[in-house]
């Protein structure tokens, strides 16, 4: 069995739908995907986007992706990467692949020069906590992660 992580290209976009659907469904939150396959290639497409996207394969079948993108902590003064997505096909998971992804990112964000790497998990994703824990990372507690969407976004626009 072969490991293999390369960068997503708009090809990719009908494959990553699938596995953000996945990862939606896993998540219990399968109705709130609204992305299309035509968006996701519109962003991987442009070189503008804040949009980057890894795919693992696992002997030349896609298998997993990681999504991220980079921020900008004032603290640091330095630029940061968020994982916004790292989910590993169910069939997949134990061959080392997750692990393999955040290995590519963590590279990623020290060749860059980024001070952290950040993400979010549920609180009831046990397995993806304990995953995460093992391999050094850290929960913030003290933060609260809030949300604007939808017409809440558009009543404070206006």
């Amino acid at each position: 069995m072969t490991l293999h992580i390369r960068p997503a290209t708009p090809a990719d976009a009908t494959t990553i739908l699938h596995l953000i659907t996945e990862l939606a469904r896993y998540e219990k939150a399968e109705h709130e995907v609204k992305a299309t396959v035509a968006d996701i290639e519109r962003d991987l497409a442009d070189p503008q986007s804040a949009a980057n996207a890894l795919i693992c394969t696992l002997d030349g079948e896609p298998i997993g992706y990681a999504l991220y993108f980079f921020s900008y902590s004032t603290w640091l003064g330095h630029q940061c990467m968020y994982l916004e997505d790292l989910y590993v096909s169910t069939e997949q998971r134990g061959v080392g692949a997750g692990k393999a992804l955040l290995r590519h990112l963590a590279r990623i964000a020290v060749e860059r020069g980024c001070g952290r790497l950040e993400w979010s998990v549920l609180d009831w994703n046990e397995p993806a906590i304990k995953f995460y824990e093992s391999i050094g990372a850290r929960a913030q507690d003290e933060w609260v992660k809030y949300r604007l969407a939808g017409d809440a976004l558009l009543a404070l626009a206006e």
